[in-house]
């Protein structure tokens, strides 16, 4: 198979613990839940997921834990025709989160990251020989900011597209933008970054260009349910979201990235491959769960 069509994942792997409630607690408050759910998440993992259910070729590394939840995570990724062989164990625990949302589909998030944070430069250099090989690779924030920028820089050398998703937000040096050819951050995220506050769709493209002017190549700009904004250094494009009532929004920005970089091994252009993935993350908040919520190529 043509290398561009290798997608490689490099981040988390988690197991969700979710509950549905009616609002979120305050601090210090306890509020009675219901529908109670657990199953697989971590936002490298819902990613890779998301690119295997959507038609991509995928690799995906992480690290878990010698534990049920990890033996578990492992068979998972098997199901979901994922190239496991570069998944690695660690004798800290496997990841776990736990996650509330509300009647408005807004939630809260906990990591324990365990194995996650085990995921070292070492494990990086382990793994050069796919990261060489492969077309596009999709990094997030979810593991120690050294192996993203280790993994990053190996795989912009090679030739690879490098797509950063900047999920979640944390301090990052300047260098790791040079090596980024896609970010795609949230509008928070991209006002963390650039330290331009964004509001609109005029805020997010002067914050696009601060980003550009420290070395990323392509932005796009998740605005929730408006849509997503494009910048590639011409004139921004806007693609609007499809309107549709949102259940869940937990897996809908790691649905959306899994499915821009299928668009995008597909040879399509960064419009047609956004148009793709907000259809597909459209999809993903009508369902509760991250990866159960997550859909495939025939649903889109």
């Amino acid at each position: 198979m043509d290398k561009n069509n290798r997608i490689l994942v490099i981040g988390s792997s988690n197991t969700d613990m979710t509950v549905k409630t009616k609002y979120l607690p305050k601090p210090g408050e306890t509020v009675l839940g219901n529908n109670f759910t657990m199953g697989p998440g971590g936002k490298g993992a819902n990613q890779a997921v998301a690119a295997s259910r959507l038609g991509g070729n995928v690799k995906f590394i992480c690290k878990v834990g010698r534990d049920i939840f990890g033996d578990n995570a492992i068979v998972h990724y098997n199901n979901e025709k994922l190239d496991t062989s570069g998944i690695l164990r660690s004798n800290e625990p496997s990841g776990v989160a736990l996650i509330s949302v509300d009647e408005h589909a807004e939630n809260n998030i906990v990591v324990a990251s365990g194995a996650n944070g085990d995921l070292n430069e070492a494990d990086i250099d382990a793994s050069r020989k796919d990261l060489e090989s492969c077309g596009i690779l999709l990094l997030q924030l979810e593991i120690p900011v050294p192996s993203v920028i280790k993994a990053a820089q190996i795989a912009h050398k090679a030739g690879a597209m490098v797509v950063l998703n900047p999920a979640p937000a944390c301090p990052l040096p300047e260098e790791i933008f040079k090596y980024v050819d896609l970010f795609i951050p949230n509008e928070t995220e991209l006002a963390n970054y650039s330290g331009i506050e964004v509001n609109d769709v005029a805020d997010a493209e002067k914050a696009a260009a601060a980003m550009q002017a420290k070395g990323v190549g392509k932005l796009i700009v998740t605005m929730g349910s408006k849509g997503a904004l494009i910048c590639e250094g011409g004139p921004s494009v806007f693609v609007p979201a499809h309107k549709v009532k949102a259940v869940d929004t937990t897996a809908a920005g790691d649905t959306f990235c899994g499915g821009l970089c299928v668009a995008v091994s597909e040879g399509k252009s960064l419009k047609e491959a956004a148009e793709f993935a907000c259809a597909a993350s459209a999809l993903t908040v009508q369902k509760m769960g991250a990866q159960n919520s997550i859909p495939f190529r025939k649903d889109i």
